[in-house]
């Protein structure tokens, strides 16, 4: 569906592939259910890694975009269509925000603003 269920807003000194894992304890924490994430090949070293160590749950990396070719793959275009949503939010447009629990704060709020509209 594409809900936001952890979010993390991080220095920019800190490379994703390394904090990935901090909203992936936060959404197990909150939803233990969950088997697996999704990501894409840039994830797959660090993130990959500390998912299976750390949080005993497997990683599915989406296979590289062909040159040339286009093709839809089952959950890239549902993840970044949910990112692809914060773009109607004009608080997140430019960097407002002095913490980093505000931008979270901010971005949760703008997300459950959409999906209140999409109903």
């Amino acid at each position: 569906m594409g809900n936001l269920l952890a979010v993390v807003v991080h220095a920019a000194n800190i490379h994703d592939t390394k904090a990935g894992i901090m909203p992936a304890k936060q959404a197990c924490k909150r939803y233990p259910s969950i088997e697996r994430f999704c990501a894409d090949a840039g994830y797959r070293g660090t993130f990959t890694f500390d998912a299976s160590q750390t949080l005993g749950r497997g990683v599915d990396i989406s296979e590289k975009i062909k040159p040339h070719e286009w093709e839809k793959l089952p959950w890239r275009w549902i993840v970044e269509r949910t990112l692809a949503w914060f773009n109607h939010s004009r608080r997140l447009s430019k960097d407002y925000e002095i913490l980093t629990a505000s931008a979270e704060a901010v971005s949760m709020i703008s997300h459950a603003h959409t999906l209140l509209n999409r109903l």
